[in-house]
């Protein structure tokens, strides 16, 4: 069984950058799909991206797409989130998650999930 860790939440200012980190320990790293997924207060979980046990494939949902970039090391067992061009709409904790099979965009198909990191956009 796999923890997650992530960490790198932050106050950041619209228009900055930022950088998630997943940090994974127990299980073995190699075998599963990551994915990032965030919430708002008073809003559901949302997906934001998955990446394959590989790195090869990875999708991302629209409202991020080319802002945000999802990369792994297998060799570390972490996994990243790089996110640019932040916009207040962005704050969230956002969560990594971990699963068996292919990339996904929906939440309950994570077995494995992290406590969360705050991030905060101010405009």
């Amino acid at each position: 069984q796999v923890q997650l860790v992530e960490s790198g939440g932050e106050l950041v200012q619209a228009g900055g950058s930022l950088r998630l980190s997943c940090a994974a320990s127990g299980g073995t790293f190699g075998t599963y799909t990551m994915g990032w997924f965030r919430q708002a207060p008073g809003k559901e979980r949302e997906f934001v991206g998955s990446i394959s046990r590989s790195g090869l494939t990875i999708y991302y949902a629209d409202s991020v797409k080319g802002r945000f970039a999802i990369t792994r090391d297998n060799a570390k067992k972490t996994v990243l989130l790089h996110m640019n061009s932040l916009n207040p709409e962005d704050t969230a904790v956002y969560y990594c998650a971990a699963r068996f099979g292919s990339p996904v965009d929906r939440a309950d198909e994570y077995a494995y999930w992290g406590q969360g990191t705050q991030v905060t956009v101010f405009s």
